[in-house]
């Protein structure tokens, strides 16, 4: 058994500052478990830079059931999943953007996942940098970097 080592997907800049600027676009990546309580709870909101979230993306211990809406930073709707279900379980599920539409996958990360975002649960974002994971998939390791600018 080995550790997946970083991929080339998408690279935080090598120093702060350097390759983040005013060209930078946001996306707000709402998160909501409408099955809990009466009208349902947040799950994750989180601010990302676009082209970390791209096409895919990964959420970690996403409940059974959710509701996803991306928003521009202007709050404009630019991609939604409404009634999203799990259907294995495991500590990952993917995010898929198509044409305006965001679709859940199950599934485990493989060394082609490393360098996708990661939202985690309340919404803190990361880049994932390593995995592994037992062939029974009864425990499972990961890393993820994290870097804030403000």
């Amino acid at each position: 058994m080995s550790v997946i080592e970083p991929g080339p997907r998408y690279r935080l800049p090598a120093r702060p500052g350097l390759g983040w600027g005013s060209s930078i676009m946001i996306e707000i990546w709402d998160m909501w478990f409408p099955s809990m309580g009466a009208t349902g709870t947040s799950y994750a909101r989180s601010r990302v830079d676009s082209a970390a979230a791209g096409d895919r993306l990964l959420v970690h211990a996403a409940p059974p059931k959710l509701d996803v809406v991306v928003r521009d930073d202007d709050g404009k709707v630019i991609a939604e999943g409404r009634g999203l279900e799990r259907h294995q379980p495991g500590p990952m599920s993917f995010l898929v953007r198509s044409e305006g539409e965001i679709s859940l996958e199950d599934g485990w990360p493989s060394e082609n996942d490393l360098g996708r975002l990661v939202i985690l649960p309340g919404g803190e974002a990361g880049i994932l940098t390593s995995w592994w994971h037992a062939d029974d998939r009864s425990e499972w390791r990961w890393r993820v970097e994290f870097w804030n600018h403000v």
